[in-house]
């Protein structure tokens, strides 16, 4: 049986109360508002955050998650957990583009470093299993060092 989960945004803006024309508020309820603005690349607001910064750290944290997930359903020990995610986005010459890769590179500490193989191996699990990247459509390189 298949389940579905709505999400909603209220994306804001209205003339003259930003600065920049590509600022804009995101309201979640029961969250705090997100202030963001384009990409300094694209003539934003380089103090606040962008949606290819949001689209990185959805992959990074869901593919966290999920990895998590798959790691304590082996019985596996995580101690501490650090991805610097990269991604790669291109701009056609009609200005239109999008991200043609992102590369996670996710460095764990394990408790017992005899399971390093395994959670290893487990990476491809966690990415099968994550939301955010089974939404794109684009190639994800998952690139994981585990800590001795």
């Amino acid at each position: 049986m298949r389940k579905q989960f709505q999400f909603e945004v209220l994306t804001e803006w209205q003339k003259g109360v930003q600065i920049n024309s590509k600022t804009h508020t995101s309201k979640i309820v029961g969250k705090p508002d997100l202030q963001i603005s384009a990409a300094r690349e694209f003539k934003g607001e380089a103090s606040k955050h962008n949606p290819e910064d949001l689209l990185l750290s959805a992959l990074s944290s869901c593919h966290m998650m999920s990895y998590f997930y798959v790691c304590q359903q082996n019985n596996i020990d995580i101690l501490d957990y650090k991805d610097l995610a990269t991604g790669i986005l291109e701009l056609k010459e009609d200005s239109s583009g999008g991200f043609i890769e992102v590369i996670l590179n996710p460095v764990i500490t394990l408790r017992d470093n005899q399971q390093k193989e395994w959670a290893l191996q487990l990476h491809k699990k966690a990415h099968e299993l994550c939301f955010i990247a089974n939404s794109v459509n684009f190639p994800i390189k998952i690139i994981p060092i585990i800590n001795n």
